[in-house]
């Protein structure tokens, strides 16, 4: 992976070089300390995959630069920031930014967060070679056929990447649910004869470790991959409410706020954000069992 930082401290830049090599994270491409001379056209010379760029520089802030270079720079953005102030947080997370690196830098930190963004490139990158042969069959005359569950992955991941969650730990749980779904279709072709979540959960857990796995290992595994689930969903709900504090008309908050969520939850996250936790009248809920369901639906309209 490239690397290009901008930043107008030269102790951060440093340091992020440094994490970036002894980590062997890729290579850093370039560096300024402001950001009001650069242009998608110097950074996709360069294959720049990765952006670091802090928020508040002389001249220029970063979110300004973050907006001018979007629609051109075929990387992603990761915002640097001592602000923990949540509102400017979501309104970098509705621009395009995929993380938030606050100050001072943590190396664990910075290191979680790049390995995220260079799991979603490289997520990304697999979907458009997908993409590019499911249109080539396309073209064919070959799609008539039942759609793979390949397709059914693909579709999955495309609204991983719409959620925000590409990156967490429970979206290879989640995948492979879908994949579980599909295979089994024709048992769970109604929407109201969804199986129960413990069941789907032990079945996934018995493909993954084997019909013969202990049933110590068994129900450790379930229970592992129910907490990696209801974090990313977690993850999902802070994305659209991040998005919704921004632009309440924005089309993707509209549609997935009210389907994937409970609205009253949604309008929590966000209060929960703006203000913080304190002024909360009663913690945030996530349904897992709804969000699966209308996730697997999804994922078959999109095919």
């Amino acid at each position: 992976m490239n690397f290009f930082i901008i930043d107008d401290d030269e102790v951060v830049r440093s340091m992020l070089c440094d994490i970036i090599e002894d980590y062997d994270l890729g290579n850093v491409v370039g560096e300024l300390d402001n950001g009001s001379t650069i242009d998608s056209t110097e950074l996709n010379m360069k294959n720049v995959n990765i952006l670091l760029i802090d928020l508040l520089m002389p001249n220029k802030d970063g979110l300004t630069i973050v907006k001018d270079l979007k629609d051109t720079f075929s990387g992603k953005f990761i915002m640097i920031s001592q602000l923990e102030d949540k509102n400017t947080i979501g309104k970098a997370y509705s621009i395009g930014i995929q993380y938030y690196i606050t100050k001072p830098i943590n190396r664990l930190e910075v290191v979680g967060i790049i390995h995220k963004v260079i799991e979603q490139i490289k997520l990304e990158k697999s979907i458009d070679k997908i993409q590019d042969a499911l249109d080539f069959l396309k073209l064919n005359d070959m799609h008539k056929n039942k759609v793979s569950n390949k397709n059914i992955l693909t579709s999955s991941e495309f609204l991983l990447n719409e959620l925000g969650i590409p990156g967490e730990s429970g979206s290879k749980d989640l995948l492979s649910i879908m994949k579980y779904l599909y295979d089994n279709e024709n048992k769970f072709s109604d929407y109201d004869n969804f199986p129960q979540l413990k069941d789907l959960f032990i079945d996934i857990a018995k493909e993954k470790l084997g019909e013969n796995t202990p049933s110590y290992n068994l129900t450790k595994e379930v229970k592992a991959s129910e907490q990696r689930i209801r974090r990313t969903i977690m993850q999902a709900l802070n994305h659209v409410a991040s998005i919704g504090l921004t632009d309440y008309s924005n089309p993707k908050f509209e549609e997935y706020s009210s389907e994937f969520f409970e609205f009253e939850e949604v309008r929590k996250k966000m209060i929960e954000l703006e203000k913080g936790p304190e002024f909360l009248k009663s913690p945030v809920h996530i349904n897992t069992k709804r969000f699966i369901k209308i996730f697997y639906s999804k994922a078959k309209k999109i095919l």
